[in-house]
């Protein structure tokens, strides 16, 4: 029994990792086509029924094509980098509770934190092994995004997990039953949005990738494969993060078929942003992290803080 509740484990986490891959490809397809409407044109048409086949038609190109490397870069870690980053990306996803055979952490949350925070390795030795000035120019920008994201993102958790004190995501099903968080705390439900856009690298905060100033930023010496797992680990944290934001405020029940639509309604808010706003400038990105997200992010985790405090003691 022991080995076949092993098996099943084995068997769901890779089911979940196929599924999630599909999911990315559709949501390639998805933005393609709503960028294509907002830019009044159409998106991807002539690819199978719709343009419904056009995902897959990328990916056998672009891992078809011969990989290149630059002469003097240091090769493993050149190789690595893009397949560590994809991995990453797909093992988050094993933090999500799923009533089935699989790992429903009671940690999870912390799961996600220790997992998410390699990716800033992955992008800086991406960045620093190809041995060029752009992409290593673009690694730094794109490290210090993160890094400085990171610490608002963390705090404005910390909130959330003061109101449910636990750090299992299936609690959160369970008090937002009758009320979302986001009705609760309104303003924090913004900020991690923003605080996800910058994490993923999103526009207007895709300074990693500014193709107008750093050619393409740490990704500049990829093609083919490597390039491809790169674009994938994108794709997958910000579904991931979509995802992750409806179970944080958004009412978390895997049961219902709204749960589904909450997700891909944050995917189209990730795309309509992109679609809409403009880049923003690299020193009002840092202005915004340290000198407004960092105190507004602390003053409120001392209220909720407070909050929660005062239920407890009140229920006890």
């Amino acid at each position: 029994m022991y080995f076949f509740d092993i098996f099943m484990m084995f068997f769901s986490m890779i089911f979940m990792v196929i599924f999630v891959l599909l999911g990315v490809a559709f949501l390639i397809l998805f933005e393609r086509k709503v960028l294509g409407y907002i830019q009044i044109r159409k998106g991807p048409n002539k690819v199978g029924f719709l343009g419904l086949m056009q995902p897959f038609s990328d990916a056998i190109k672009l891992f078809s094509k011969e990989q290149t490397f630059p002469l003097k870069s240091n090769l493993n870690l050149y190789y690595i980098c893009p397949i560590l980053s994809l991995l990453l990306s797909l093992f988050l996803w094993q933090s999500i509770p799923m009533f089935s055979f699989h790992y429903s952490f009671i940690l999870s949350i912390m799961f996600f934190l220790s997992v998410s925070s390699f990716g800033v390795y992955m992008v800086m030795l991406a960045g620093w092994s190809s041995n060029s000035n752009y992409s290593l120019l673009g690694s730094l920008r794109s490290v210090a995004q993160t890094i400085s994201y990171e610490v608002s993102l963390i705090l404005i958790l910390l909130s959330f997990l003061f109101m449910i004190l636990s750090f299992d995501l299936f609690n959160f099903l369970k008090y937002q039953e009758n009320i979302w968080l986001l009705f609760l705390m309104g303003p924090l439900c913004f900020m991690w949005l923003v605080t996800g856009l910058a994490e993923t690298n999103r526009t207007p905060f895709d300074f990693a990738e500014g193709e107008s100033e750093l050619v393409s930023g740490f990704n500049v010496e990829y093609s083919s494969g490597g390039f491809a797992m790169i674009f994938l680990a994108e794709y997958s944290s910000i579904m991931f993060m979509s995802f992750f934001s409806v179970i944080l405020f958004l009412g978390a029940n895997f049961y219902s078929l709204l749960f589904f639509i909450k997700v891909v309604l944050l995917m189209f808010f990730w795309i309509w942003v992109r679609g809409t706003l403009p880049r923003f400038r690299y020193d009002k990105l840092m202005y915004m992290a340290w000198k407004t997200y960092l105190p507004v992010s602390l003053n409120l985790l001392f209220l909720y803080l407070f909050v929660s405090f005062s239920v407890f003691t009140l229920t006890t």
